[in-house]
């Protein structure tokens, strides 16, 4: 029998479904600059001395502070510098702005903070004789821009001020949406970043997955001239690549109370049943017995809901309840060729061959690495709507205890503290029951006080209620799964502990 999805379970209590990237970061770097070896290469084809390294670079630094003075002073924009970065919400800063300035396009605001950066530094080895750069690493002054672009939203560029220049750039998927669902003129309402509300949410989930990368790649190197112009002069294009990415699959409720009346049970469940096995599943991947890679679950409660994660390597796919009102599952990944994707591969003699193989970096991998991510909250979707929720106890005990009326006559239903009802459950969980069922005759010999009459309305009044089964072409009737765990409850919640519960609370009188 096929799985009932949250999503059919709680169609009449859904706005909608929406799968989306949420936070994406995205690295350039120049190919010629990116690595040791390529900038040696490259001063020596400009014939520029492996000592002068530093003359080199000192320009180009002081090019991109003026850069980013000018445009500051260019749309009144003053430049705070942070001095601990680590202490300081730049996102908490940002809002606040935006709450005087606004959300239409443009300049928000620029940061400056002296952060760690690549580096290189002039060697000279002299058992080879050879003299090149070698990677180090040190401090210096990054710009952060942020500034809302009329198709992908809010973002900003991280701009560092010494050589290779390595830029990290931000977006948000809900932000580029919500862009085009203005252009096509669908209502919405979005909170931070998730929607609460879409008047056509097949629509917006139809927009999502047409991501358009070519110009999204435009926009970068866009970005890039204006923002670090320095690379654009020494005609230097940056070549982009997937730092880390986000894939939401929201479940939109009308009404708090529906998600949260199962949520925290759901909570308590997925904490103990998720092994590292299921883990690996749901990202689509097999666990070896050599894997070395940190797995695991982890649980916290936050101001946007509480949240439960569970890690493989790179991955992590985590579910939270975003203001309580959004059931939210989505995967986070640090290393997209942690995936394979099935692609044509160049060999080192030339050739090339299609197979599956590690799915590249490349800002291009956005489009399968979609596909990847939501078959892997699809999944996690599957197994989580497998956990029963206590709406489902509560129809069972409807369905167990209230009167029925089959045919204009009345079938009243069963009380599991009635000692005639529990008498009837301790019969029918008789071992050859289980077997070889019972009829009619063998209730009326066990049941001395009731005749055959009395029997066949007790049969339709089990029937009716769903605990027991007729064998087609018999007259022989089968506990149904239903009424197996409805009896076993029963007397399990009888013996073992009303009545140990109450013999303590009221000791038998003298």
């Amino acid at each position: 029998m096929a799985t009932e999805l949250l999503t059919e379970k709680y169609a009449d209590n859904l706005h909608g479904v929406l799968n989306c990237y949420d936070r994406v970061l995205v690295t350039g770097h120049v190919q010629q600059w990116c690595y040791a070896r390529a900038m040696t290469s490259y001063l020596y084809q400009h014939e520029i001395r492996i000592f002068d390294y530093t003359k080199f670079a000192q320009p180009l630094r002081e090019s991109v502070r003026a850069n980013a003075e000018a445009i500051a002073k260019e749309n009144g924009v003053e430049i705070e510098f942070v001095r601990r970065s680590k202490h300081f919400r730049k996102e908490k800063r940002i809002k606040m702005i935006l709450k005087e300035r606004g959300d239409h396009p443009g300049l928000v605001h620029i940061f400056s903070a002296m952060e760690s950066c690549p580096a290189y530094r002039p060697w000279h080895d002299k058992p080879t004789g050879k003299t090149y750069v070698k990677s180090t690493s040190g401090k210096c002054l990054h710009y952060y821009f942020y500034f809302i672009n009329e198709e992908l939203g809010l973002c900003f560029l991280r701009v560092p001020t010494w050589a290779p220049f390595r830029l990290q750039f931000y977006f948000n998927g809900h932000n580029w949406l919500a862009s085009q669902l203005k252009q096509k003129e669908i209502g919405f309402e979005l909170q931070d970043n998730a929607f609460l509300k879409i008047d056509d949410f097949e629509v917006a989930d139809q927009i999502a997955a047409q991501f358009d990368i070519e110009q999204l790649h435009a926009k970068l190197d866009s970005f890039a001239r204006q923002y670090c112009p320095v690379m654009h002069d020494l005609n230097l294009q940056y070549n982009w690549s997937i730092m880390q990415a986000e894939y939401a699959t929201d479940l939109v409720f009308k009404r708090q109370s529906t998600l949260q009346a199962f949520y925290p049970r759901l909570l308590e469940t997925l904490i103990q049943a998720v092994k590292p096995v299921d883990i690996a599943t749901f990202l689509g991947q097999k666990l070896h017995g050599n894997y070395q890679g940190e797995m695991g679950n982890r649980f916290n409660v936050r101001w946007l809901g509480s949240r439960i994660r569970h890690q493989m390597g790179p991955v992590s796919i985590k579910m939270y309840d975003k203001f309580n009102i959004v059931l939210r599952i989505e995967p986070t990944v640090n290393q997209v060729s942690f995936f394979k994707q099935y692609r044509q591969v160049n060999h080192r003699d030339g050739s090339t061959s299609m197979r599956w193989a590690p799915m590249k970096k490349t800002i291009y991998s956005l489009s399968p690495l979609q596909e990847t991510l939501l078959a892997a909250n699809q999944r996690y979707l599957k197994f989580i709507s497998e956990i029963d929720t206590p709406e489902v106890g509560v129809k069972k005990l409807h369905r167990l205890a209230e009167t029925k009326e089959v045919n204009h006559h009345r079938h009243k239903g069963f009380n599991l503290f009635s000692e005639e009802d529990i008498s009837l459950f301790r019969t029918l969980l008789r071992g050859e029951f289980f077997i070889s069922g019972f009829t009619n005759k063998d209730l009326r010999q066990l049941l001395s006080n009731k005749n055959s009459g009395q029997i066949t309305r007790l049969l339709k009044r089990l029937r009716v209620h769903g605990l027991i089964k007729k064998v087609g072409r018999t007259y022989k009737y089968y506990l149904t799964e239903f009424g197996r765990q409805v009896v076993v409850m029963a007397l399990k919640l009888r013996e073992m502990m009303v009545i140990p519960e109450l013999a303590q609370a009221y000791p038998a009188q003298v």
